[in-house]
């Protein structure tokens, strides 16, 4: 039985080259980042190169660069940070009805203690339009958070129109780049951002590990206290290794990005194409476009996502239901949901992400297991 991959947007495997590029940071250069010592300042000055590295990626400045643990960490960092520090000038933070739960569940703790949120409704593409975004703006916001490409679905905002708003109105404005950091081009200084969160087991990089972009001049209170790391962002002693791993996959990305940008479009431009052509009742969710390059989010009519997905794994076919973080949750995807899908593709929708180890064998092997999965499980449904 052959073993395919096919969920990189939940992780990646660790590059070969990342890997070896970490390990003597376990062993032999094992000093602490903020001592003063050679150990020491061996270890910071492989800190401060893997800053170097994330910043030039997206055209920053190595200073607004903050390494923390991964994703979730920098989303609530910068929901709270920025709540906390702009209370005074106002309690109303805009996002979307389609954020990671990092940024949804956030938002709902501000709500607890005085905030006002607004979610935004995408249209049925599970796109955010900047006039979305333009239309709840009130006295009171501070903070606008949209996601730039969406986990589940893949979906891709108009992120630089949006900031653009928010950059003239004088409100921070923050995106979940997740899924698009070293996938899309980024640049900073052109896309109106003040903060961004990444995470780098996202990109071929070790997991426990990511950043948090915070623009010069933006007011943001500390998430966690006990000491001036990080540029006394974000207090706790560096993960090195993990940081090194994460500049080397970085690095990696910045040098492939195109040409796999291309290779992951073609690719899941033959996944969809072929799997029209062996079945029907298959439809796409998201943006026909405007999508991550290897994001399929794909509902089977008459068929229970979870059993498909079960019955996937035991061909050796990794995909997803949805969000790896909402695994186990009997609930349907909050964000198919705001699409307001008929309940037949709300419950029989499944993820395939595809990444640097797939090929169109591998889709070949796949569409011939749904196939069969997919007539079987139709054949056992009870009929209406």
């Amino acid at each position: 039985m052959q073993r395919i991959y096919m969920d990189h947007s939940a992780t990646t495997p660790v590059d070969t080259a990342v890997l070896e590029a970490m390990l003597p940071y376990f062993c032999e250069k094992f000093g602490n980042a903020s001592s003063v010592h050679q150990f020491g300042q061996e270890a910071r000055a492989a800190v401060e190169e893997a800053r170097e590295k994330v910043a030039h990626l997206i055209n920053a400045k190595e200073s607004e660069i903050v390494f923390l643990s991964g994703g979730t960490e920098a989303d609530n960092y910068a929901i709270q940070g920025v709540g906390m520090a702009l209370r005074e000038r106002g309690n109303h933070i805009i996002t979307s009805k389609i954020e990671h739960h990092a940024v949804l569940q956030t938002c709902e703790v501000l709500e607890k203690n005085g905030f006002s949120v607004t979610y935004l409704d995408p249209d049925p593409y599970g796109m955010i339009h900047p006039e979305m975004v333009a239309a709840a703006i009130t006295p009171r916001t501070i903070l606008v958070s949209i996601m730039h490409a969406n986990n589940e679905i893949g979906t891709i905002n108009p992120i630089s129109k949006i900031g653009s708003i928010t950059r003239e109105r004088g409100i921070l404005f923050h995106t979940d780049a997740v899924q698009s950091f070293g996938k899309l081009p980024i640049d900073m200084e052109n896309m109106n951002i003040d903060l961004l969160s990444a995470s780098s087991h996202k990109i071929y990089g070790p997991k426990g590990v990511g950043i948090i972009f915070i623009g010069r001049g933006t007011k943001i209170d500390k998430l966690i206290h006990g000491g001036a790391h990080e540029h006394n962002r974000r207090a706790g002693t560096e993960n090195v290794a993990g940081i090194v791993g994460f500049g080397k996959a970085v690095e990696i990305c910045e040098n492939v990005m195109k040409d796999e940008g291309r290779r992951l479009t073609a690719l899941r431009h033959y996944f969809w194409q072929k799997l029209q052509e062996s079945m029907t009742g298959v439809y796409l969710n998201g943006h026909p476009t405007e999508r991550l390059p290897g994001s399929l989010n794909l509902s089977f009519a008459g068929v229970e996502g979870e059993s498909l997905l079960l019955s996937l794994d035991m061909k050796g076919i990794a995909a997803s239901s949805g969000s790896a973080c909402s695994s186990g949750s009997n609930m349907p995807s909050h964000v198919l949901a705001a699409l307001h899908l008929p309940p037949e593709r709300l419950h029989g929708s499944l993820r395939f992400s595809l990444g640097r180890s797939n090929t169109e064998e591998n889709i070949d092997y796949a569409i011939s297991a749904l196939k069969e999965i997919v007539e079987r499980l139709r054949a056992m449904a009870p009929t209406t």
